[in-house]
């Protein structure tokens, strides 16, 4: 698959162990699943020898969810507590990024939806312009009478909803595809949408319901938070430094390994 051999302080990583490593990176193509295996080996390889150097040992480790790690993995994972150490999030830190991401910590706005779908494939121009000539019919018939709508539900749309009245329940946003999301947002709470709404299901009528604005969390409520991404985010920054001095220390040739601040060693 590669030309090239892995080589790493002098030692080269066997063409078969990298072929076995690639089926655990899904990868577009075969030959990305060959360099990410060919990385993470180099990266492993780099880290086995710098334990051995520093005379780290085999501890009783687990995982997050309690599994032991293999001796390989444990001499790893203690080599990093040692060698890998991040201060601590601040407040003024976490308030920074609070200050400069408020909508991040902004809960979603929430419209009860219910609807009507006329089913068609949105290809067929012509069953389109029938679903939407009857989408148009079913609007005027619930402007007129619009407590008409559960009993229109029940008996014309194509959704397994109209067994609610047409009902969908709290919508937030991402929850629909984009054009239902986008008229139903734009509605004021418990009123119809006038015109037929297209989407890759066919053609909609839509009714909004109650509606929950957004509400800003304080920033006492998300510190804790913040402070753990931006703990985490800092140690992956360290980790991509230190592996990136320990491959400019024992050379490696044959794959690129990515270094802090994106850079390569190669």
């Amino acid at each position: 698959m590669n030309a090239e051999p892995v080589i790493v302080g002098g030692r080269e990583i066997p063409a078969e162990a990298i072929a076995a490593e690639a089926q655990h990176h899904p990868a577009p193509d075969a030959a990305s699943a060959w360099q990410a295996a060919a990385e993470a080996l180099a990266v492993r390889q780099l880290l086995l020898d710098e334990a051995d150097r520093l005379g780290i040992p085999a501890e009783d480790r687990r995982d997050a969810e309690g599994r032991p790690l293999t001796e390989e993995d444990a001499r790893i994972d203690a080599l990093l507590e040692h060698e890998v150490r991040v201060p601590e999030a601040d407040e003024a830190a976490c308030r920074r990024f609070y200050d400069t991401r408020r909508d991040r910590f902004a809960s979603p706005v929430l419209v009860e939806a219910a609807h009507i779908l006329i089913e068609a494939d949105p290809a067929d121009e012509f069953a389109m312009g029938l679903a939407t000539g009857d989408a148009r019919t079913l609007i005027r018939q619930l402007q007129a009478e619009p407590e008409r709508f559960d009993e229109l539900a029940r008996t014309r749309s194509a959704c397994p909803s109209r067994e609610q009245g047409g009902n969908l329940g709290q919508v937030g946003p991402g929850q629909m595809v984009k054009p239902f999301e986008e008229a139903l947002f734009a509605l004021a709470e418990n009123t119809l949408c006038t015109r037929p709404v297209k989407t890759r299901f066919g053609v909609h009528v839509i009714r909004s319901g109650r509606r929950a604005e957004g509400r800003q969390l304080p920033f006492e409520a998300v510190q804790q938070a913040i402070a753990s991404y931006l703990e985490e985010a800092s140690y992956r920054r360290a980790v991509a430094q230190y592996i990136a001095i320990l491959a400019g220390q024992a050379g490696v040739s044959g794959v690129a390994i990515a270094g802090a601040e994106g850079a390569m060693v190669q």
